[in-house]
């Protein structure tokens, strides 16, 4: 991977090992490290988004379920989800009369309703690719088709939004190693958990923060480095005097205790200790549902309530922060629109992306339906691709975070908002 600080007498290397924090930037010298000195003027709230990956190719039409299309039902003996019916626990929640919530999603039923939450179906790359690898790269490069972008897009989109000064934690994913949307010229943190707080090398195990790392740096003072590492520590100091972790769940709010339960819980808890953080980035896996993926009850349905719990937990927790804060879902691709023999679904091309709280235009799924029926399909098999993501990412950009309209965020690609989906007010 690159990025990193440049070692003395080594090459670049990312500060990260298992439970510490990771500091990973394009370049020898991250740019977030010089702007620690300026940090103490950071305060207040500020616009947040929160994207969220579903590693693996979700099932959309499982998520979303489109049970007003018969074609449905005839393509999916046994992982079908059944049509709305009253008092039904195994049965869709309707939506609007055509699309219906997975049951297992329960807990987004209420902000459905408070049209606070929307779904675009049938999105996703126009990359026919259906490799999980190339797939994720495109789309968090932002360049459907192109392997050598360098940059992610919400690096590209953090580098042209005008937010005055900015944080050393305007930007951190929640994980070992810094997602490829991040890795750009603003800099951005990886942190395994703000609990283990400290920096370590690779290859050598931990590192002391004042008498090992800072010690290394102590006998280069004229090396520009040295500052650079003074910086680090002092954007150290400046999320322990934040103490994060201090700041416990509110409103009741309950995470589930898997990966994206405590990822989420700890962005909240970076919120809402005003670090000036902006892009917050949050893995989710486990979607590569070939085999016995079930219907109402079974592996994805599993994995869709601890979704919709640690969704409906962060939204609960943050509360009237919720305004300033945009959660977006996203996956490489979804599932055949057939069933496997497996009583699975593999790898297909169109999904549905939720798109949470701030000013969205909640209450409705948008983009247009493209039918299921064997002509409707793309390449005779998977759900067809009407709203290109970068049309969606491009109006969250824009709209929520305030990137200008002219900005390159995706190269090669003319996004217009006048051509988004409209989710947002």
């Amino acid at each position: 991977m690159k990025g990193g600080l440049l070692m003395p007498c080594c090459s670049r290397r990312t500060l990260m090992k298992r439970g510490a924090l990771a500091l990973v930037a394009m370049g020898a010298l991250p740019r977030f490290l010089v702007r620690t000195a300026a940090a103490g003027e950071q305060a207040g709230r500020r616009k947040v988004l929160v994207a969220v990956f579903q590693r693996g190719a979700v099932d959309g039409l499982s998520m979303i379920v489109p049970h007003g299309d018969p074609a449905y039902y005839a393509a999916r003996a046994s992982v079908a989800i059944a049509r709305p019916a009253a008092g039904s626990a195994d049965a869709s929640l309707d939506l609007d009369g055509f699309f219906g919530l997975h049951p297992a999603l329960g807990p987004l039923a209420p902000l459905w309703e408070e049209r606070r939450l929307a779904a675009v179906h049938a999105c996703g790359s126009p990359a026919a690719t259906r490799s999980h690898f190339d797939a994720q790269d495109y789309m968090e490069s932002g360049t459907p088709g192109v392997k050598s972008t360098p940059d992610g897009w919400l690096a590209r989109a953090l580098s042209a939004r005008k937010s005055g000064t900015p944080s050393p934690f305007r930007a951190v994913a929640l994980g070992s190693a810094l997602p490829r949307s991040l890795r750009g010229d603003p800099g951005a943190i990886a942190l395994a958990s703000v609990r283990d707080f400290a920096i370590q090398q690779d290859g050598s195990g931990a590192v002391s923060a004042r008498r090992g790392f800072e010690a290394l740096y102590a006998q280069r003072s004229r090396d520009a480095l040295a500052g650079a590492g003074r910086e680090t520590f002092e954007a150290m100091r400046m999320l322990k005097a934040a103490d994060p972790q201090r700041l416990a769940p509110e409103r009741g709010a309950q995470y589930p205790r898997g990966r994206l339960g405590e990822s989420l819980k700890q962005i909240a808890q970076l919120i809402k200790a005003d670090v000036g953080l902006e892009v917050a980035f949050a893995d989710s896996g486990g979607w590569d549902t070939h085999a016995a993926q079930g219907n109402e009850r079974g592996q994805l349905a599993g994995r869709l309530a601890d979704l919709a719990q640690s969704l409906a937990a962060l939204d609960r927790d943050l509360g009237e922060r919720m305004a300033d804060v945009v959660v977006l879902t996203m996956s490489e691709f979804g599932r055949t629109v057939r069933e496997n023999g497996n009583r699975g679904t593999d790898h297909g091309h169109g999904t549905a992306m939720l798109v949470l709280g701030g000013a969205v235009r909640g209450g409705r799924v948008y983009g247009r339906w493209p039918g299921l029926a064997r002509e409707q399909l793309f390449e005779g098999r998977d759900l067809a691709v009407t709203t290109d993501f970068r049309l969606l990412f491009s109006e969250v950009a824009m709209r929520h975070l305030g990137v200008d309209a002219r900005a390159a965020l995706f190269p090669g690609f003319a996004a217009h908002l006048a051509d988004a989906p409209g989710v947002l007010g």
